[in-house]
């Protein structure tokens, strides 16, 4: 395996971040999520939903790439939640599994996590191997339950405090 960059999301990259976010999903959630729900993402629907995102929060997404492949992508920025229990969340974060452990998920959780607030995130209440991902980056779970939006698993929400000084 080549050497990755963290890179701001960019015009070049949205076509390659619908293929890796969909083959990330179907790595990650196998037995998670429905497997209908799995087969019927659209790689083209998921890169010009992300050129949209690109566009309307700019500076929001980070790609790693080795040469010109998305290989993991993180997003975070203000909270979307109507009370939320941080200013900051953590909207996604993934990585193909050919790079589970090569430290490609630290580089982009440096790049977008904030010491300066508070951080929230959901994650899949039965997904243990993210819960103990995100617990090393100080994320607790808080308590709240929701329906995942798109499939009938809870989602659990986690958040990071941040560093006092």
């Amino acid at each position: 395996m080549g050497e990755w960059q963290v890179v701001p999301l960019g015009p070049e990259h949205t076509a390659g971040l619908g293929v890796c976010h969909v083959a990330c999903w179907r790595e990650a959630y196998q037995g998670l999520v429905p497997q209908h729900v799995l087969d019927a993402f659209d790689v083209v629907q998921r890169a010009a939903a992300w050129d949209r995102i690109r566009v309307k929060y700019p500076g929001h997404v980070v790609v790693a790439v080795v040469g010109d492949t998305v290989v993991g992508f993180a997003a975070a920025g203000p909270s979307r939640e109507e009370n939320p229990p941080a200013p900051l969340e953590l909207n996604a974060m993934y990585v193909r599994a050919a790079y589970y452990g090569t430290g490609l998920a630290a580089d982009l959780m440096d790049t977008v996590l904030s010491d300066a607030a508070d951080t929230s995130l959901w994650v899949f209440e039965e997904n243990p191997r993210a819960h103990a991902f995100y617990k090393k980056y100080g994320f607790e779970l808080d308590g709240e339950r929701r329906v995942e939006a798109f499939t009938p698993a809870i989602q659990v929400r986690m958040v990071r405090r941040a560093p006092t000084r």
